[in-house]
Formats: C-alpha cells, sequence, structure tokens
C-alpha cells in the first residue's frame, strides 16, 4: 500500500483582480521529504504555499493533510495542522534571548501569574538539544547571534509547538558558506526527526542541495515536479525558463535563453 502524503494539495487557484496568481496548481509532500519549490519573481510559489499557511484564502481546490481534508483560512487555522513558516526575516525579536522568543506571545507563566523564566529555558535547552546540540548561547540577545543559529532558534519555536510541516522561505538567503552549512545540517536532523519541508528558493545550488524532489513553477501554473537524483541544474533551469519538463524539444528561442542564462 502507498504511503499517504503528509499533504496534498489539488488543484489550488487564487486570483487577485483579474490576475491568476495561481491556477490548478497540485503538489504534495511526504514525511522526512524536503520538496524545493522554485520560480522566477511572480511564478506563484509564495502564493501557493501562503494558501497552505492560511496567509492567503483560497479561491479554489483542496488541501488534505495525512489523507483527510482540510480547511486553512487563517494562520491559526495552519498552526492547528502543525504548519509552521519560518520566514526569510525569521520574525525574531532582536533584544531578547532564545527562550524568549521561543515563547513570545504564548509565555509559561508561574501560579503567582509572573513569567516562568527557568521553564522557558528548560524547555528551550530541551528542542534546542534535539536540533542543535552545540547552541549554548541561551541567555544572549538574538542579535547577538550567527545566522545559523538564528535559524536554529526560529527553527525551535516551531518544533517546540509541534510542527510537522515546515516552510522555509530562503533559508539560507544572505548566509555565508558555514552558516549554510549549520542549516543544510538543521534540515537534515529535521527530515530524521520525520518533519516535511517546502523549500522556496532562487537559489538552485541550495535546491539541489537540501532537496528530494523540485516543483516548479511558472505563470502561477505548475510545470511539474523531478527528484532531484534524476535531473541536472540545467534541466531545472530549461522547466523555469520554458515552462516544459526535460525531454520536451524547446523552440529555438527557448535554446537562446537558456544560453543566455
Amino acid at each position: 500500500m502507498a504511503e499517504t502524503p503528509l499533504v496534498e494539495m489539488r488543484h489550488m487557484s487564487i486570483s487577485f483582480g483579474g490576475l491568476h496568481a495561481v491556477d490548478d496548481a497540485s503538489i504534495d509532500l511526504y514525511r522526512g521529504e524536503v520538496v524545493g519549490l522554485v520560480g522566477h519573481n511572480g511564478a506563484g510559489k509564495s502564493c501557493l504555499i501562503k494558501m497552505l499557511s492560511g496567509a492567503y484564502r483560497r479561491d479554489s481546490g483542496e488541501i488534505l493533510i495525512d489523507g483527510q481534508p482540510v480547511e486553512i483560512n487563517n494562520p491559526r487555522d495552519a498552526k492547528a495542522q502543525g504548519i509552521e513558516t519560518i520566514y526569510q526575516t525569521l520574525a525574531l525579536a532582536d533584544n531578547i534571548d532564545a527562550p524568549s522568543n521561543l515563547f513570545l506571545g504564548r509565555e509559561v507563566l508561574t501560579p503567582y501569574g509572573t513569567m516562568d523564566d527557568a521553564a522557558m529555558e528548560s524547555a528551550t535547552r530541551k528542542v534546542m538539544g534535539r536540533l542543535n546540540p552545540n547552541f549554548v548561547k541561551f541567555k544572549d540577545p538574538v542579535m547577538n547571534l550567527s545566522g545559523g543559529q538564528r535559524q536554529s532558534v526560529a527553527i525551535a519555536r516551531a518544533l517546540h509547538f509541534n510542527a510537522k510541516i515546515l516552510i522555509m522561505d530562503e533559508p539560507t538567503a544572505a548566509l555565508g558558506p558555514q552558516e549554510t552549512k549549520q542549516v543544510a545540517d538543521l534540515i537534515v536532523q529535521l527530515k530524521k526527526e520525520g518533519l516535511g519541508i517546502f523549500l522556496i528558493s532562487h537559489d538552485l545550488h541550495d535546491v539541489f542541495d537540501l532537496s528530494d524532489r523540485v516543483s516548479v513553477m511558472k505563470n502561477g501554473r505548475m510545470v511539474g515536479t523531478v527528484h532531484t537524483k534524476d535531473v541536472t541544474k540545467d534541466d531545472v533551469l530549461g522547466m523555469i525558463i520554458l515552462g516544459k519538463m526535460p525531454g520536451t524539444a524547446p523552440d529555438a528561442v527557448g535554446e537562446a535563453a537558456i544560453a543566455e542564462s
């Protein structure tokens, strides 16, 4: 019996005015898998994922979690389904430490109504021990952390609140090689724990290094999904530019576009 996808988005569409931002797009994601979502600016990838995160309400289509249809009309609905989004900005409060960021807006209180700093730090140490055992800066404001460490804090916050599906938006943007490796190590650890990850990125090197499959969008439609082990970066670049699956003969204009890129 085939494994049930962790997430299925079927025939998703959304329009803004007369613009079809996403038009009949379908995508799925399995446990312990990273699916990269790529395409030019305006291809529809962010709009598609924002329907999963609850930031946008779909016009049509169906979302299934573990094979069951669900309604996701706002971010609260998404969180209730174990869906968390790690935005490029990370949405961290720079002037407070990791435990305070982990519980920001969901603080643990003592019986006297004061913040239970010890309990929050203990919980943070526990989840960071799973995710990044080398993390030790629990008392430092997160503004003093490296880019990779800040990603650790943002991901730990999602894990503590029982995320099973992560949406990562450009997770290595503006990071150096060492910090990029830290994020790659985090993603490997998340896969081992059985999470499913949608990775939105403009960097094909990142996509090939981190993803098991790649889904390509163009002009609001899904071009197709391929296994990274079965294709080259040029194949995926051709999908992005031409809007065709690998093996489909390009026209002369398409060949010129690929050569120029």
